[in-house]
C-alpha cells in the first residue's frame, strides 16, 4: 500500500511554516498533494521525491555513504516507493541499506521530530534510455541522532558490495543550503527525550494503567501502557507535556509530578524513542475520570502486570518502582482517604468599577474560550511569589508583594472523584503597567469588565469569587454537594 499524501503534505506544511521564503521553490510540488495519485515512485508528478537521512553524531558530524556509481559521498537516502508506509521509511531504508545501521539505532531530535531540516530541489535530466524531459527532484531531508551516541553497522549481505561510510563535520556537508541550516541549528547529536509519560501510583502498591485503542499506526495498539505523549510546541518543558497529557487524556491534574527515569521504547517507525518518566501520586476512582483516548483506565498490581498485554519495558519499570517504593504501612481509614489539594492563585484587579479578565485560548486544555482571572498553579514557591511571577509572565504587570491582600478562597471540586482545588484570590491595590498578551497560546485577550456585567462564558468559580468579594464574603465552596457557603 503506497504512502498517503498526508505525511508529505504535513511535512511540507510544517516546513513552510518555519521557512515561508521557500514557498516559491516548492510551488510545483504543492499541487501533487491534492492530486488523486499518491506521491510514491518515479512517475509521480511533478517530479521525483526522495527522503534523505541527516544522521548527526555527538561530535556534530553527519553520516555519508560513498555512492558506487561515481564514488561521491552522499547522504543515505531512498526514493519514496509504493511499499513505504510513510516518507520516513525511505530515509530509514537508505540508512539501513547504505550504511548498515538499523532504525533502532536512531532517534528523532527534539528540535525537528517530524519536520524536515531542509527540502532540496534540483533539476534531474532523463536517463540514457528513459527519453523523458528533465523534471525536478525533491529531497526531503530528515534529521536523526544516534540513540546511544554510537552505532554498529550490520555486515553487508553475502555477495553484496562492501559499504564505505564517512562522518563529515557540518562545515563539510555538501549541499550549501543544508550546510547553512545545520550550522545555525544548534544540533549537538545528543539524544534527549521528546516524549513524557506518567507512572501514576497510589502509594499502596497500585499503578494506574491505560488500555490503548487496538487500531493501526499507534504505539503498542491494544496494550496496557502509561498515560503520556509527545511534546507539543506550546510545552515549555517535558513536565508541561506530561501535565497536559494527563489532563487531556484523563482529566487528571496531580499536585506534583517528579522525574523518575528515562526509558527507551521502539516507535512506530522502528526508531528508538527516549521517554522521560515522571511519577505522580493519586488514589481516586478511575471510573470517575473522563477518558478521551483509549478504552479504559484501571489500577493494577505489580504481581499481575505480567498477565497483561504490555510492553516488557513497562513491566520492568513498574516492578522497579515497586521495589524502590514499597507500599506504605497501613493507616487509619481517614488518613488513607486524604487527597492532596492543588493550590491555584488568582489576581483580582479592579479599576473604576471594572475587573480584569482574560479570554483563554480555544485550544487550552482547561476552560477553552472562557473568561478567567490571571491565574497559575503554585510551584515550589509561596502563593504571593507565584502571583507576582504569573502577573509578570502572563501580562507584563509588576506587582509588589506588599500591595497584595487575600480577598477570597474557593474550595472547589469539578466532579465526584476529581482532585480538589484551593483557589486563592488576591487583590492587588496597586500595580505597574497595562496588561499585555505575553502568552498568546493561553490567553487571546485581556479586557476590563463591569462588575455587574461579567462576560459569558466565564469559569464558574471565577464568577463565584467576584460575587463573594463584592458581598464581603471570604470563602465559597463549589462542587461539594451544596451550591456554596459563607465563611
Amino acid at each position: 500500500m503506497p504512502p498517503t499524501r498526508s505525511p508529505l503534505r504535513d511535512a511540507v506544511a510544517a516546513y513552510l511554516e518555519r521557512h515561508p521564503a521557500e514557498r516559491d521553490a516548492l510551488r510545483d510540488l504543492l499541487p501533487v498533494l491534492d492530486a488523486e495519485a499518491g506521491p510514491a515512485g518515479r512517475s509521480a508528478a511533478p517530479g521525483r521525491i526522495t527522503c534523505s537521512a541527516v544522521v548527526v553524531d555527538p561530535r556534530r558530524r553527519v553520516l555519508h555513504v560513498r555512492h558506487g556509481a561515481d564514488g561521491t559521498l552522499r547522504l543515505p537516502s531512498g526514493p519514496v516507493e509504493p511499499d513505504d508506509r510513510t516518507l520516513l521509511d525511505a530515509a530509514l531504508r537508505g540508512v539501513r541499506e547504505g550504511a548498515g545501521i538499523p532504525a533502532a539505532a536512531l532517534c528523532h531530535t527534539a528540535e525537528y521530530r517530524g519536520v524536515p531540516v531542509h527540502m532540496g530541489v534540483r533539476a534531474v535530466g532523463p536517463g540514457p534510455a528513459e527519453g523523458e524531459p528533465a523534471r525536478p527532484h525533491y529531497d526531503v531531508r530528515m534529521v536523526f541522532q544516534l540513540a546511544d551516541g554510537d552505532a554498529e553497522a550490520a555486515p553487508p549481505a553475502e555477495g553484496a558490495a562492501p559499504r564505505t561510510t564517512a562522518w563529515l563535520p557540518f562545515d563539510d556537508v555538501g549541499p550549501p543550503a543544508l550546510r547553512a541550516r545545520l550550522l545555525e541549528s544548534g544540533l549537538d547529536g545528543r539524544a534527549r527525550p521528546v516524549n513524557a509519560s506518567a507512572l501514576v501510583h497510589d502509594g499502596a502498591g497500585r499503578y494506574l494503567l491505560h488500555l490503548r485503542d487496538d487500531v493501526p499506526d499507534i504505539w503498542e495498539p491494544g496494550s496496557w501502557a502509561l498515560l503520556g505523549g509527545g511534546r507539543e510546541p506550546q510545552d515549555a518543558s517535558l513536565e508541561d507535556t506530561v501535565r497536559r497529557e494527563l489532563h487531556e487524556e484523563a482529566g487528571l491534574s496531580p499536585s506534583a509530578v517528579e522525574p523518575y527515569a528515562v526509558e527507551h521504547v521502539t516507535g512506530t517507525d522502528g526508531t528508538t524513542v527516549p521517554v522521560q518518566i515522571f511519577t505522580a501520586r493519586w488514589n481516586g476512582d478511575p471510573g470517575a475520570l473522563t477518558l478521551t483516548e483509549g478504552v479504559m483506565l484501571a489500577w493494577h498490581d505489580p504481581k499481575t502486570v505480567s498477565r497483561l498485554r504490555m510492553g516488557p519495558s513497562t513491566v520492568d519499570l513498574i516492578r522497579r518502582h515497586a521495589r524502590d517504593h514499597p507500599p506504605e504501612p497501613a493507616r487509619t481509614a481517614a488518613a488513607h482517604a486524604a487527597v492532596p489539594h492543588i493550590v491555584g492563585v488568582h489576581l483580582y484587579l479592579e479599576r473604576d468599577g471594572e475587573v480584569l479578565l482574560g479570554l483563554r485560548h480555544p485550544d487550552s486544555a482547561y476552560a477553552a474560550s472562557t473568561h478567567h482571572f490571571l491565574a497559575g498553579h503554585c510551584e515550589q514557591e509561596s502563593a504571593v511569589s507565584c502571583l507576582v511571577r504569573e502577573a509578570r509572565e502572563e501580562a507584563g504587570l509588576v506587582v509588589d508583594p506588599a500591595d497584595v491582600d487575600l480577598v477570597h478562597l474557593v474550595h472547589v471540586v469539578d466532579r465526584p472523584g476529581a482532585q480538589p482545588r484551593m483557589q486563592l484570590v488576591f487583590r492587588a491595590r496597586r500595580w505597574l503597567g497595562e496588561p499585555q498578551l505575553l502568552e498568546p497560546d493561553r490567553c487571546v485577550a485581556w479586557t476590563w469588565w463591569p462588575l455587574d456585567a461579567l462576560p459569558d462564558p466565564i469559569v464558574p468559580y471565577t464568577r463565584a469569587a467576584v460575587e463573594g468579594i463584592r458581598a464581603g464574603r471570604p470563602y465559597t465552596e463549589l462542587g461539594w454537594g451544596r451550591p456554596g457557603s459563607a465563611g
